[in-house]
């Protein structure tokens, strides 16, 4: 009995043994070389940076601040682009990908709201201020918990269309996002410009550093957690399937 129920969780899910080491060999490469880059990134914000003259250490805060805030937009625009795909094809990975995609969204959005008072407070005396970018900042992050809840509490295809909805909305708000520190007066600063910003030009490579870290977590964190939806999808409708067999109770 159990090796028919292993036959059938193999033929259910498509796994393979060897594709399977070939796998997780890529991916334990993929992490090395991630765990390299962001000690990398490390030392140079902590070592190789210097210290700014007005914020002092703090200052270090900026470049997880700004790694976040552009991971945010990724994982936002990746849900909405994959999102689009869904309500065109309604093939389920684009599904799968989207949903992925709006959980590190969200995990960056609330490091962009941890580490953005941590900075204000020193930067202009205040955790913070109803400024243009902090506030259409703080929308986006609500709109990503919105639809995040929607996808853990709701199911169907009709709840799967609008969360999809929901996210090409929400990719609406980034440009405006963007636009606010240029075209709107506030206290957020614009640190980096078309005419090349304020920074040291330590600064801008040690930015430069930290970003294609962080980029190369968020594809590690997204490989992994998309995997990982398909096979508990997998698994889902198998036990479903052998419920329906009348074999759940022997699992």
């Amino acid at each position: 009995m159990a090796r028919d129920l292993g036959l059938a969780f193999a033929c259910a899910t498509g796994y393979d043994y060897g594709r399977r080491s070939m796998k997780i060999a890529g991916y334990t490469i993929l992490v090395g070389l991630n765990a390299l880059l962001l000690l990398a990134a490390l030392w140079v914000i902590f070592g190789y940076a210097p210290i700014d003259a007005n914020m002092g250490i703090i200052q270090k805060v900026f470049y997880f601040h700004i790694s976040s805030a552009y991971l945010m937009y990724l994982g936002w625009t990746t849900c909405a682009v994959a999102s689009i795909a869904y309500l065109i094809k309604r093939g389920e990975k684009w599904d799968v990908l989207a949903k992925c995609a709006a959980e590190l969204a969200l995990v960056f959005a609330l490091i962009l709201l941890i580490t953005g008072p941590l900075w204000g407070r020193v930067a202009w005396g205040a955790y913070w201020t109803w400024d243009p970018r902090l506030t259409t900042s703080l929308l986006l992050a609500l709109i990503i918990v919105a639809y995040t809840l929607l996808r853990y509490l709701a199911t169907g295809e009709v709840k799967r269309r609008f969360a999809a909805a929901l996210a090409i909305l929400g990719a609406l708000i980034m440009p405006i996002i963007h636009l606010s520190v240029h075209q709107w007066r506030g206290q957020h600063p614009a640190v980096i410009t078309g005419k090349g910003g304020g920074l040291a030009p330590e600064m801008k490579l040690t930015l430069m550093i930290s970003l294609v870290a962080f980029t190369a977590l968020y594809i590690t964190l997204l490989i992994r957690r998309y995997a990982l939806e398909k096979h508990q999808r997998k698994l889902s409708a198998l036990k479903n399937e052998l419920a329906l067999r009348g074999l759940g109770e022997e699992i």
